[in-house]
């Protein structure tokens, strides 16, 4: 790779980071070709971007970002591939689910929302994160619980009110 190739792939890797909140780095290698190319079409049904990087461009871009990477540039070692996605669990839920199968992909951090989660260990802790919209959906139903439950008594009191005048 040319130096001129290596600033154009760290440019476009620095132009990823930028567009996104939930970055996972992970260990594929070893995958054989059926089940990469499986692990490609689940990433890609979940709209999630799935690309094999090279360790050194992604440090480089993670350097050049705005963004604060903390740690996870020290667990650059190895292969490793990127799940850029829009759902903060979404990739760890696709990794989680590839590993009944196998050992990998093995998770080695993520970088979600401006934390920075370090190890496979979280991998749990990751799938279980809830995405901005199940917290929306969750916030509205209890502030919906307390409105509907007036509404209800306020109905049944008029209801035993139409039924005393009778």
């Amino acid at each position: 790779m040319t130096r001129e190739e290596k600033s154009i792939a760290i440019g476009d890797l620095t132009a990823q980071l930028a567009g996104t909140n939930i970055l996972y780095v992970a260990d594929i290698s070893g995958l054989n070709a059926e089940t990469t190319s499986n692990l490609r079409r689940a990433c890609f049904k979940a709209g999630i971007k799935l690309e094999v990087v090279k360790n050194t461009l992604l440090v480089k871009a993670m350097e050049a970002s705005d963004k604060n990477f903390g740690d996870l540039p020290l667990t650059l070692k190895g292969n490793s591939s990127i799940f850029i996605a829009d759902v903060a669990n979404g990739p760890a839920k696709i990794i989680k689910d590839f590993r009944k199968k196998s050992d990998k992909p093995l998770l080695k951090g993520a970088y979600i929302n401006d934390e920075i989660y370090i190890g496979d260990n979280l991998l749990d802790s990751l799938v279980n994160l809830k995405s901005r919209d199940e917290v929306i959906g969750e916030i509205i139903g209890l502030l919906q619980s307390p409105a509907k439950r007036v509404i209800a008594a306020l109905l049944n009191h008029a209801e035993s009110k139409g039924e005393a005048a009778e």
